[in-house]
């Protein structure tokens, strides 16, 4: 052990010149709330709060800095000891990856075919994510932690007081290698936050510092994971030094053209696309959206595998596509497929040609490898400028899990992803998007959007490390839905998913449960359970009151015109067969194994032309953008989005 923290502190040539009352006193706190000596502790919903604090004093950084990299890290959560994505631990998100994936097991999910397209042969391309030996430096500042401070690198990971003050010893360390004093000055330290961030490159660095003193100048108060209050006050005049990025001495990143807002790091890491045997190509198609055909989606998927594997597997013509990899432990954004272009992700042609896809750095069955705020508001910057630029509606119907993709056909349906899965917070992130969700309606509204509170909503999932062996508890954006308004009832049913056998609370079943977010008219009500309208049936979920799981919601919904005891569910909207041009094969228009039926209401997201773009070689003068006569809703049925066509239905305004 190399000593207590005061003492790594207080190293020859970086002692600071004379210490107010205050923070000595500051600092001697630091050791009984580290288990040395402990005496007077803080109330226990203050303990947190006070770390900062003491780490602060200790390790003489501003405790606004301090405060504000947590955030942006961890917003302040510790999830109970356990690693993020990408092996980060406790509130300052200190990485220990190798520890962190030696004991973690991950499975992908799904056997669909990228490209989801009928007129080609299936893409069932290897997808073992290849891994790297050699872990970059981002991926493990707790062992530098542990030798700057002595702490033991167990406690770093599990102790929340021990990971702040690591985190502060880091902080001071990049100040110090910048040759910068340790300033009282938040705005002074702008080149040793964005050092923290662990990136390798000025632009990337700088978009993590710049967020970090957004959130200094904003403010903060929220109470964490574990009970734990904490509060940063707002300094809305604060300047940080922002050329103090030049003394970092980190590469610099051209765009290439990349398309993403200014205010993210964004990198040209391009899909090839390229022709190989057989009159074969990859890995994407050429377009020319929005000119030829509307982007009406985009697409959230986790990668199922690190930053550095999932870039090789892009850039392998022989395999399959997506327009953007966003990475955890900075927000760091590669864009791969231009926006134009059609990228193979989603597992229906329909949807791949009309959207764009988005990597997130995760596991979908590890819920407690959980994600960083900094990948969140990256994200939500790039959906918003992409939603922005395209006319994409900043709803659950247009921004869509990979999850929430239909299978094109009958027989696709098993095989659909169910990625970004159960444990990603779709509730925080449309905060971030600027559209949270809310009450639209009177407390009898028509419709209902689904918005449990994430941390406390707990459904128990099996199958994340073992098939049938119950997941970690954690906190979920879905909710279970019953035959009967009891939780003793069977599992709703989907046809299409399991022909005919019961649902099951595995993590990658969506045959029983709704996603935050998503709307469903009304079927009935008793007590406090609340029924909807679900791939053809009536299902109930909990929704008490006191701590409700969905709240009124007002819009428009299809039903079966009169006459009609039901109509057809399609998974992709495509032309009639008589608008197909000579050259270009007819598409079957063939519906899924469900039905609408009469009485039954669903919520329209949207109202479109059917529409199929032919693509099936390399050179481009054969491609085609088919446009019909026959007009569909995208609605939302179950789990996931279906097309019925508008000639078979009409629409209603809810009753509120």
């Amino acid at each position: 052990m190399r000593g207590s923290a005061t003492d790594t502190a207080s190293a020859p040539g970086h002692r600071r010149a004379r210490r107010t009352a205050g923070a000595v006193a500051s600092a001697a706190l630091l050791l009984p709330l580290l288990g040395m000596a402990p005496s007077d502790a803080p109330p226990a919903t203050e303990r947190l709060q006070l770390a900062f604090a003491s780490a602060a004093a200790a390790y003489h950084v501003p405790q606004s800095v301090l405060l504000g990299v947590s955030y942006l890290q961890s917003r302040w959560d510790a999830h109970g000891g356990t690693p993020s994505v990408t092996g980060g631990y406790g509130p300052m998100h200190l990485t220990d990856a190798r520890t962190a994936l030696a004991a973690t097991s991950h499975h992908s999910e799904g056997t669909e075919d990228a490209r989801g397209d009928s007129a080609r042969a299936a893409l069932h391309p290897d997808t073992k994510v290849p891994q790297d030996s050699q872990l970059p430096a981002r991926l493990k500042t707790l062992v530098k932690a542990a030798q700057l401070t002595g702490i033991p690198t167990e406690r770093l990971r599990s102790d929340e007081t021990a990971n702040v003050a690591g985190g502060a010893a880091l902080l001071a360390a990049a100040q110090k290698q910048l040759g910068l004093p340790l300033s009282e000055d938040p705005a002074d330290w702008y080149g040793a936050v964005a050092r923290f961030s662990g990136a390798d490159d000025t632009a990337t660095a700088a978009a993590y510092a710049n967020d970090v003193y957004d959130v200094i100048r904003t403010g903060e108060q929220r109470t964490t994971d574990a009970g734990q209050q904490v509060a940063l006050a707002a300094r809305p005049g604060l300047a940080p030094e922002t050329a103090q990025i030049k003394k970092t001495g980190l590469r610099s990143v051209s765009d290439d053209g990349t398309e993403c807002p200014k205010s993210v790091s964004c990198e040209w890491i391009p899909a090839p696309y390229e022709e190989f045997g057989d009159n074969d190509y990859g890995n994407h198609d050429l377009g020319d959206r929005p000119a030829s055909q509307s982007i009406k989606y985009i697409v959230i998927h986790d990668t199922e595998g690190a930053w550095d594997g999932v870039l090789k597997l892009v850039q392998d013509p022989t395999y399959v596509s997506w327009n953007y990899t966003i990475r955890s432990t900075d927000g760091l954004i590669a864009q791969h497929v231009k926006a134009k272009d059609v990228a193979w992700h989603a597992g229906n042609w329909y949807v791949n040609a009309k959207s764009v896809g988005i990597e997130h750095e995760g596991f979908l069955a590890n819920p407690d490898a959980w994600y960083t705020e900094a990948m969140y508001r990256s994200s939500a910057r790039l959906v918003k400028y992409l939603s922005a630029k395209y006319g994409i509606p900043l709803d659950r119907q247009h921004i869509l899990g990979h999850d929430n993709v239909p299978g094109p056909t009958t027989s696709t349906i098993p095989g659909m992803h169910t990625d970004p899965g159960p444990y990603w917070d779709w509730r925080h992130y449309f905060e971030l998007l600027g559209h949270p969700f809310k009450r639209t309606a009177g407390k009898s509204g028509g419709l209902v959007t689904i918005r449990p509170d994430y941390s406390t909503n707990q459904p128990q999932y099996t199958g994340c490390v073992t098939a049938g062996e119950p997941c970690a508890a954690h906190g979920s954006s879905e909710v279970r839905l019953y035959s009967d308004h009891d939780e003793n009832s069977a599992l709703i049913k989907d046809a299409g998913l399991h022909k005919g056998a019961d649902s099951t609370i595995d993590v990658n079943d969506v045959g029983s449960r709704v996603s935050t977010g998503q709307q469903y008219a009304v079927a009935d009500r008793y007590g406090d359970w609340t029924a909807i309208w679900y791939l053809g049936q009536k299902a109930w979920f909990k929704n008490p009151k006191k701590h409700p799981t969905a709240v009124s919601a007002s819009g428009f919904v299809v039903t079966p015109k009169d006459g009609l005891d039901s109509v057809p569910v399609y998974g992709r909207a495509y032309p009639e067969a008589t608008a197909y041009p000579t050259g270009v094969p007819a598409q079957a228009v063939s519906p899924l194994p469900y039905t609408l039926p009469k009485g039954q209401k669903y919520v329209v997201g949207d109202r479109v032309p059917g529409e199929y773009y032919y693509a099936v070689t390399f050179t481009t003068d054969s491609h085609r953008v088919v446009v019909g006569k026959d007009l569909y809703y995208e609605i939302q049925f179950g789990h996931r989005v279906a097309f019925v066509r508008a000639a078979d239905v009409q629409v209603l305004p809810s009753v509120s």
